[in-house]
């Protein structure tokens, strides 16, 4: 590094119940990565200087509460939104809130969110026309509010260059390297990251979320079919099994399901199966073949890509990062 160099700032907006951990935890990940890097190089400057900024009471500002150095470059690297575990704190922002946030993308920072933290760049604007993630629980009511966002929750890094999205709560570890390796470069990303005993990349969302149907669509006749599929949907079935269930014809059934539900009935059906298989994957020795035919598979090669599909792992792979010993 240049002993020139003025260190790469990076802004964390501890709003009020911003959760701690990621606020604290990506301030220590940034000065443990400036403590490394100053081991490995035997430059005397840092990488990273840390700052955090909080609304004022009467939420008409924004101001720096804590700082790295006694003195923090100008222009910010990258601004992050951390995640908040408190219903409802990320929703009706103040337009102070919201511009500083514009302002500081406007100025050169990569914006970046984590979990919730998502539904603050989405109402500053700066999600619009983009991909981006949050976390898997959360899609249904982002989706509904911010229907211009490409929203992808199986991912748990979207990084669109200037604006960066993570999605489930601890995902500011992997935000953390991200910011790491782009600002430090890939060493001491992988430096940090065994320093703190995580996995540098290869997760996505998927590995993690679990399926979690509608059922308060207020459609009765197929809510009905949905619990007769929690009972019945270890055999195989058919639509015209489950249209009779519901007391409606074939198009009427698949056209209302999928209104209800926001699937088809089959793809419906595989999440209930893999969701399953997972489970019996985490809790028991049962060979993959003995589990898909369980499930109603004869094939269990089929049901195989089914699985990967949906999970984005094999079965053999998602037994061994996730098998209760």
């Amino acid at each position: 590094m240049d002993e020139r160099a003025q260190p790469h700032h990076i802004a964390i907006l501890a709003y009020p119940h911003a959760q701690a951990a990621a606020v604290h935890g990506l301030t220590d990940m940034f000065l443990a990565a400036n403590r490394r890097s100053r081991a490995a190089t035997g430059a005397d400057q840092d990488r990273f200087a840390v700052t955090h900024w909080s609304p004022s009471a009467d939420g008409s500002d924004i101001a720096s509460v804590y700082a790295s150095r006694e003195t923090r470059p100008p222009v910010p690297a990258a601004t992050i939104v951390p995640p908040s575990l408190v219903p409802g704190a990320t929703d009706d922002p103040s337009d102070a809130l919201t511009g500083w946030l514009c302002a500081q993308h406007r100025a050169g920072a990569i914006v970046c969110s984590i979990c919730a933290g998502a539904f603050l760049l989405a109402e500053a604007g700066l999600l619009n026309g983009r991909k981006a993630t949050t976390h898997w629980a959360l899609h249904d009511s982002f989706q509904a509010r911010f229907p211009a966002v490409r929203l992808d929750t199986d991912e748990l890094i979207v990084d669109d260059g200037d604006v960066v999205t993570a999605g489930g709560i601890m995902a500011w570890v992997d935000l953390g390297l991200r910011l790491i390796g782009r600002f430090g470069g890939p060493a001491l990303m992988l430096d940090v990251a065994r320093l703190f005993l995580v996995d540098p990349g290869g997760r996505e969302q998927r590995f993690y979320s679990v399926f979690a149907p509608r059922l308060d669509h207020g459609d009765k006749a197929i809510l009905s079919v949905q619990h007769w599929l929690q009972a019945e949907g270890d055999r195989p079935v058919t639509i015209r099994e489950m249209a009779a269930t519901a007391g409606l014809g074939d198009r009427t059934f698949l056209r209302r399901f999928h209104k209800a539900t926001g699937l088809n009935p089959t793809a419906y059906v595989q999440q209930l199966r893999v969701g399953r298989a997972r489970d019996l994957l985490e809790r028991s020795t049962l060979p993959f073949a003995d589990i898909a035919w369980r499930l109603g598979y004869e094939d269990a090669g089929a049901f195989r890509k089914v699985f990967q599909k949906i999970v984005g792992l094999g079965p053999a792979d998602y037994r061994r990062r996730f098998a209760v010993s």
